[in-house]
């Protein structure tokens, strides 16, 4: 399951699934992939599926381990990550020295064990106000879901989780 970071960073008002759809089919990936974000429908330890949690490893674009597997990021350490292990965006930038991405956080709108934090995340990601609130992780802990809370003007990371696997035809 491949982890990536859209192409540009986004404030609390967005439509991050479509993003991740376009972005995803623009760069050639055929998978399906989904904002990691918690939203009003889904918490986001369920956005992968259900087959696919356990028994596929969590990797960057280019195919480098970042998990052992999706449930592993919801253990409740955080989401605890080798950060010597670049997260890339789609068009293959390193969102860690890119300077596309000034402020190294990404958003979640989440608890550490990946269920929806409803005062904290935008207004399930239809505001941009100063005073409403988003949860969202500095990248530098090493953690995808730590636990801070951000006014959703700010212009974070956003990343996307191929949420079903499809293998290779013909492969």
């Amino acid at each position: 399951l491949h982890l990536v970071a859209l192409n540009f960073p986004l404030s609390g008002d967005m439509r991050a699934d479509f993003q991740c759809f376009q972005q995803a089919q623009l760069a050639g990936l055929t998978s399906t992939y989904r904002a990691f974000l918690s939203s009003h429908l889904q918490d986001l330890a369920t956005v992968v599926r259900k087959t696919d949690r356990s028994h596929l490893p969590v990797v960057n674009l280019k195919g480098e381990t970042l998990f052992s597997n999706w449930e592993s990021i919801f253990d409740g350490n955080g989401g605890q990550f080798n950060i010597h292990v670049p997260i890339y965006s789609f068009d293959g930038r390193d969102i860690m020295t890119d300077s596309s991405w000034p402020q190294k956080v990404i958003w979640h709108g989440s608890t550490a064990n990946g269920i929806r934090l409803v005062s904290n995340y935008c207004e399930a990601w239809h505001t941009a106000g100063m005073g409403a609130m988003g949860q969202a992780s500095p990248l530098k802990t090493g953690k995808l879901l730590d636990q801070k809370v951000y006014s959703c003007n700010n212009q974070f990371i956003v990343l996307c989780i191929e949420n079903s696997f499809v293998s290779d035809p013909q492969g």
